[in-house]
């Protein structure tokens, strides 16, 4: 054999240029920029509305513990105006009155004590 054909023998075999139509292919996105879009909003919707939530509850809260206090105190101050009203008719007993009257010098000239009536309720 002669070396020319034993050269192409041994070289690859090359195939004619032949040039393709690059063709473009379209990969369907799976999700649109409107939906993106949309998602993203609905998103953010829903976060707002979350924090709105939390700090609307958490307000709340603060509100209702703070009526909870006042309302103790009031019941407290309540009790420690029954107990002062108590002690208003206990010192206005007309026979501690005499007791003090003759303790300190007075002498009861009239044996029948009257109790003054309220001016107010």
């Amino acid at each position: 054999m002669s070396t020319e054909r034993v050269r192409d023998l041994q070289q690859p075999v090359q195939e004619p240029n032949k040039q393709q139509p690059k063709v473009k292919v379209h990969k369907k996105q799976w999700i649109s920029t409107g939906e993106k879009f949309l998602y993203s909003a609905f998103t953010g919707v829903v976060v707002a509305a979350s924090i709105f939530m939390v700090n609307f509850t958490s307000s709340t809260d603060t509100l209702n513990r703070n009526i909870q206090q006042l309302e103790q105190e009031v019941e407290q101050q309540a009790a420690h105006n029954e107990t002062l009203a108590y002690q208003v008719k206990e010192l206005s007993n007309p026979d501690r009155i005499l007791e003090i009257a003759k303790e300190h010098g007075l002498d009861i000239q009239n044996a029948k004590v009257k109790q003054a009536g309220y001016l107010g309720n």
